[in-house]
């Protein structure tokens, strides 16, 4: 696993303490993939099903970590790709804010 994956899930353990209610992935460009579930994050493959998958690079993913990304405004500019359930995609939303 590299450095991203390792931090990412770190950070996302951080914010769905106690899990979520179905399944999320993110998958962060050129790095690799993360998974969401009622068990909290664990790093995943990118094939893996999810109810909603969102997709971002690097920079737009830290930047929603640490709140200088807000979610919202990272999909409605084309940053952050959402596939799947939006009213998922907008419950995690709320948990990373």
């Amino acid at each position: 696993m590299n450095d991203i994956i390792r931090h990412a899930v770190e950070a996302l353990a951080a914010k769905v303490a106690g899990g979520i209610d179905g399944t999320a992935k993110f998958v962060i460009e050129g790095e690799g993939a993360i998974m969401l579930d009622g068990d909290g994050a664990r790093a995943g493959a990118g094939d893996e099903d999810a109810d909603v998958t969102l997709t971002a690079s690097v920079e737009t993913f830290e930047g929603m970590m640490n709140g200088d990304v807000n979610p919202t405004m990272a999909f409605m500019s084309g940053k952050l790709k959402i596939d799947g359930s939006m009213s998922a995609a907008m419950k995690l939303a709320s948990v990373l804010a």
